[in-house]
């Protein structure tokens, strides 16, 4: 498979369902089953998915993708929400493109995310670098993780 632009990330390789169209290259989303242009941070975004789901355990079904949420009674996109399987919400997600360096605005759009949903764990990833933190909200602790726990 040729991704072309799209740099190799660090994180396992995965095969996907990518086809040309009049704007450019798609790739098949299976969160929204269908296919969506093919930007690099929607390259970042699907071999995530493919992550979560296949190395951590991450059912499909318990995740959404570009939900409209209102923060401070401004819309606001997620990039990745993913439940529990009682419906409450388990983890947030922000992907950059590779070429953006991770930095604290970053974090601070999924915070301000986060403050609506009370998600216990915030992901902030360019494909190439990856944070994962832990929330505790009833001690109001922060603790970043080596690696994304499984499901």
């Amino acid at each position: 498979m040729d991704e072309g632009m799209f740099v190799e990330l660090n994180l396992p390789r995965y095969e996907f369902k990518i086809r040309e169209f009049r704007e450019g290259k798609q790739i098949y989303d299976v969160v929204r089953k269908k296919f969506v242009l093919l930007t690099p941070e929607e390259w970042v975004r699907q071999n995530l998915i493919a992550y979560l789901s296949a190395e951590k355990h991450y059912p499909v079904p318990l995740m959404a993708v570009e939900k409209k949420l209102m923060v401070n009674n401004m819309p606001r996109r997620f990039d990745l929400l993913i439940y529990d399987r009682k419906g409450n919400p388990l983890l947030v997600a922000e992907f950059k493109s590779p070429s953006v360096k991770i930095v604290q605005d970053a974090f601070t759009q999924v915070v301000r995310y986060n403050s609506k949903l009370r998600v216990p764990l915030i992901l902030v990833s360019n494909g190439l670098t990856h944070f994962i933190c832990k929330i505790d909200y009833h001690s109001g602790s922060v603790v970043y993780l080596d690696q994304i726990p499984d499901f």
